[in-house]
C-alpha cells in the first residue's frame, strides 16, 4: 500500500484541488559509462520499481514519451573492508535504460563548459612554465644561510 494514501487520504473536506500526490520513489538520471544511442537514457531506480512504474512515472509526471524500458539489477560490491577488517557490502540497485519514443533524442547536459575549455587551451605549456618557475624559486639560495646549501643542516 503506498505511503501517500496514509498521509494524504483520498477524500478531504474543503477544496479537493489542493491535494498533492507525490511519488514514493527517487529516480536519478545517470551519465552512462559506455556510449549509448542518442535516444536512450539511463536511470538509477529503487529495486521495488518495475518497468511499468518507470514508464508511467516519466510519462505522467514529466511528459516524456517513452518507447521501451529495459531494467537490470546491479549487485553492490563486497570487496571493501572496514576498520575491523570485516567485509562491507554496498547496497544493490536497479538500473533502467529508457528508450524514448520515435524521433526523440537526449543528450546529457554539459554542466561545466568553462572548466573543459580552460584545460584544453595550452595547458601543457602553462604547466611546464609554472613547474620551471617553482624549480627556480626552490633552487635559489637563502640569503640568511650565508651561502651554505639547503642540504647542509647546521
Amino acid at each position: 500500500m503506498p505511503v501517500n494514501r496514509l498521509l494524504y487520504p483520498l477524500f478531504q473536506l474543503g477544496n479537493p484541488q489542493l491535494r498533492i500526490f507525490r511519488p514514493n520513489w527517487f529516480v536519478k538520471l545517470v551519465k552512462p559509462g559506455k556510449v549509448q544511442p542518442p535516444d536512450t537514457v539511463q536511470f538509477r531506480i529503487p529495486l521495488e520499481m518495475t518497468k511499468y512504474d518507470i514508464k508511467n512515472y516519466l510519462e505522467k509526471i514529466y511528459n516524456v514519451p517513452v518507447g521501451v524500458v529495459r531494467t537490470r539489477i546491479q549487485f553492490g560490491s563486497n570487496k571493501k573492508r572496514n576498520h575491523l577488517n570485516q567485509k562491507v557490502k554496498q547496497p544493490d540497485y536497479k538500473v533502467a535504460y529508457v528508450q524514448l519514443a520515435q524521433n526523440q533524442t537526449f543528450s546529457f547536459p554539459d554542466l561545466f563548459p568553462e572548466k573543459d575549455n580552460k584545460s584544453a587551451e595550452g595547458s601543457v605549456e602553462e604547466m611546464q612554465e609554472k613547474f620551471m618557475e617553482d624549480e627556480k624559486q626552490r633552487q635559489r639560495l637563502d640569503p640568511r644561510r650565508g651561502g651554505v646549501t639547503e642540504w647542509f643542516g647546521l
